[in-house]
């Protein structure tokens, strides 16, 4: 009976995986590495086994891989010193005898040419040591979240349009609960073996589309604002936000304006088996519309 370990698992994107993965297997063949015991005992009850530790413990990411065969290493939050931790996450894989890891990273036209290479080149870092490490793997590179929209537009947009410099760039949206589906079903299949997939949505948006769909959900008109990248950075130090907050919205802007995620793919809804959510429907959703 092969044995799963999910790293994450009470983040937003790990905790739709393992619902979905118990859909598929055993609660005996999954384990689940997380931070803060209290975050997991309703997958605890479930029968999932519960490993606590980080990417940081060494010794608790050695307790966490006995026995397992199949890792999904969740992809860190901290841009600090990310490829640190996912370095000793293979290490204890390959150590411990697992046969195959799994990384969620992201799709990217050419991080080398992207202006958003300091914050992401270290997902590709990851891949390169994984490659590197023998292991058998998979590669899930995943579209922006959807969830982003909302962080990028305001949660006041219907008021105040939307005020960004991406200019006319396009993303391949995807929702959290489509790619955790995904990885679940890729997770608890065979013959994914050394495979990079690009978990996108099949049509791309731009801020412009966007604000034409507000516009059609609300009533209201919704107008977009590409500005110059100082007036939006000023707008951001204006709100008083961190300066890392305002630096990763800027770097953002500019890799979508550069159509560095325009790349969109059938293979999120051919793993699916369905027609993945559209960003109308998440819209609504987000927006109460």
């Amino acid at each position: 009976m092969e044995k799963i370990l999910v790293t994450g698992a009470t983040g937003h994107l790990g905790n739709i995986v393992v619902e979905n993965l118990l859909k598929k297997v055993s609660a005996g063949q999954i384990s689940i590495l997380v931070r803060d015991e209290s975050k997991a005992q309703a997958l605890k009850a479930k029968g999932v086994t519960v490993n606590i530790g980080s990417y940081q413990d060494i010794h608790s990411l050695n307790n966490a891989m006995k026995g397992i065969d199949k890792v999904l290493l969740i992809s860190s939050s901290d841009f600090n010193d990310r490829i640190g931790q996912h370095k000793n996450v293979v290490d204890a894989a390959k150590q411990a005898g697992v046969k195959h890891i799994l990384y969620t990273g992201v799709t990217l036209k050419d991080i080398a040419a992207s202006p958003l290479q300091p914050l992401l080149q270290d997902h590709f870092q990851t891949e390169d040591y994984i490659k590197e490490s023998g292991l058998s793997f998979t590669f899930l590179q995943n579209s922006l979240y959807a969830e982003v929209i909302p962080m990028f537009v305001g949660e006041d947009v219907l008021k105040t349009g939307i005020f960004f410099p991406a200019g006319e760039g396009k993303v391949p949206f995807a929702v959290r609960k489509d790619l955790g589906e995904a990885i679940a079903i890729i997770l608890a299949g065979e013959g994914h073996e050394n495979k990079t997939y690009h978990l996108t949505a099949s049509k791309t948006y731009s801020f412009a589309d966007i604000a034409a769909e507000l516009t059609t959900l609300s009533g209201k008109k919704v107008n977009y604002t590409s500005p110059e990248d100082d007036a939006f950075e000023d707008m951001l130090k204006q709100f008083g936000l961190p300066e890392e907050i305002v630096l990763m919205s800027v770097l953002f802007a500019k890799g979508i304006k550069n159509n560095d995620f325009n790349m969109a793919d059938g293979t999120l809804e051919s793993i699916l088996g369905r027609e993945q959510t559209d960003v109308r429907m998440f819209l609504k959703e987000a927006f109460n519309l």
